[in-house]
């Protein structure tokens, strides 16, 4: 395969939208859906009443009709809910998947990457995350019977994914290693995940995905070529200027005055390295200009990963007015990005944008209740009896501590799963009011302004595009 230079980077829960992979598709580059939480995103907008009727479109093609009706049958919203009636619940991701819960979660996924892939030939990938692993396997099969082209992941070791990719095509079923806190030597916990029971007996194999793992450091990518279960394709060699998760620093864990992780030599990816390697990578973090583009090609790279541009631009999934406000708050020289150490119950560093309103606002925070009820970063752990339990820093701490987990740990965390979804529009309704957003940015967002033109206050995903590639 010839590959662009540009990967549209896979943003946070719905900000990666088909509609912006579908943009940047079309443009000859490769568009990025984000897969993280889909089965959310999916059952609110059906509740929401499917506006456009896109959904509906794409889940008429999905082959088989019994599921996509169910699924439907059970969000779907004529008209749209109120405003003031609260989103219908899901059932929690667990170790024994719910039936609903899986065939929702197929669906979400296929619906989503068939509408990047409708109407034009480039190319889509669906970016996921190693450390929310009980959505995996569906999230996984329902993107590649939608055909997608790419499957990317990091936020952590994802050493199994390219055998799940070889078993899907060939319509195998497949177990995936669980992580679990306090599993005992020799222990093994798995989900599982048989394809035939979304396959018709008219499709007899699927294309298997190029798999991109998202990596931090050349010894991770030489792990992973060398020892994970199936082909690697390709890297996305992320820095720590990126938006959402970054990896903590190598070494102890060091802060500046201002509470931020300290990087330091150790966390060079080493470049060098990445080329010895024989697989092609792109750059991402702060790499968002057109020299940043070439410089990324000059170092050995095939190109680069852009994020945070294309986060804010017309295209993506955040809340309009959100937009507006880091735009001109980019415009205004005022864009700051802090990388707290504590907001993700993952213990992964994150970055937040300093937004009033937002959960960066400490006042905003602390009004917030805790709670946990969509469960995408819950902590696996073992019982005494030899069962799973599942455990979030985010919760209420009684509950936490009840279940074994240490105070300390709630120290600072927030929901990012309540917050994400508030970002692009789809906040759940409480007694209280609505759950409020929590931004996430790189620190790139300080340069916003070098994709919009005279006299506008908006830009597109072509904008962005046009500048990258400017000779």
């Amino acid at each position: 395969m010839t590959y662009p230079s540009i990967i549209q980077g896979g943003m946070g829960t719905g900000v990666s939208s088909w509609v912006l992979a579908s943009a940047v598709a079309k443009r000859g580059q490769i568009g990025v859906v984000s897969g993280t939480g889909l089965d959310v995103v999916f059952a609110r907008r059906l509740q929401l009443g499917d506006v456009g009727g896109h959904l509906r479109r794409a889940a008429q093609a999905f082959p088989i009709k019994e599921v996509a009706d169910r699924v439907w049958s059970r969000y779907y919203i004529e008209g749209g809910k109120r405003a003031s009636t609260p989103f219908k619940s899901k059932p929690m991701p667990s170790i024994k998947a719910n039936q609903a819960l899986t065939e929702l979660t197929v669906l979400a996924n296929f619906v989503e990457v068939f509408l990047a892939k409708e109407g034009h030939k480039g190319l889509i990938g669906i970016n996921l995350l190693e450390k929310i692993q009980l959505p995996t396997l569906p999230s996984i099969f329902g993107a590649m019977l939608a055909g997608v082209d790419f499957v990317l992941m990091g936020a952590g070791i994802p050493r199994a994914i390219p055998m799940v990719l070889d078993k899907f095509a060939s319509l195998d079923p497949v177990e995936l290693p669980l992580d679990v806190n306090g599993a005992l030597p020799g222990e093994q916990f798995t989900t599982h995940f048989a394809p035939v029971e979304f396959c018709p007996s008219s499709i007899r194999s699927l294309e298997r995905p190029e798999f991109f793992a998202i990596v931090a450091s050349s010894a991770l990518a030489t792990t992973l070529k060398r020892k994970a279960t199936g082909a690697v394709n390709g890297f996305v060699v992320e820095g720590n200027t990126a938006g959402g998760h970054n990896a903590p620093p190598r070494g102890a864990m060091l802060t500046d005055a201002s509470g931020q992780p300290i990087y330091g030599p150790r966390d060079d990816p080493e470049l060098d390295k990445f080329c010895e390697l024989g697989l092609p990578f792109w750059l991402a973090g702060s790499y968002g200009s057109r020299e940043r583009l070439q410089e990324a090609i000059a170092a050995g790279a095939q190109g680069i990963q852009v994020g945070t541009p294309f986060a804010f631009c017309e295209e993506s999934g955040i809340d309009p007015e959100i937009k507006s406000q880091v735009i001109q708050m980019s415009r205004e020289g005022k864009a700051r990005v802090f990388t707290d150490p504590l907001a993700s119950p993952t213990g992964f560093p994150f970055k937040v944008l300093d937004l009033g309103g937002t959960l960066s606002d400490s006042t905003v925070y602390r009004r917030r209740d805790r709670l946990c009820d969509l469960g995408y970063l819950r902590e696996l752990y073992r019982k005494e009896d030899g069962t799973i339990g599942y455990r979030c820093p985010g919760e209420p701490v009684t509950d936490y501590v009840a279940k074994g987990g240490d105070e300390a740990n709630t120290s600072g965390r927030k929901c990012l799963c309540n917050g994400l979804l508030a970002t692009i529009g789809l906040a759940q309704t409480r007694k209280t009011g609505s759950e409020p957003p929590i931004v996430t940015a790189g620190d790139d967002v300080a340069n916003l302004t070098r994709f919009l033109k005279a006299g506008q206050a908006t830009y597109s995903a072509n904008d962005v595009i046009d500048t990258l590639l400017a000779v």
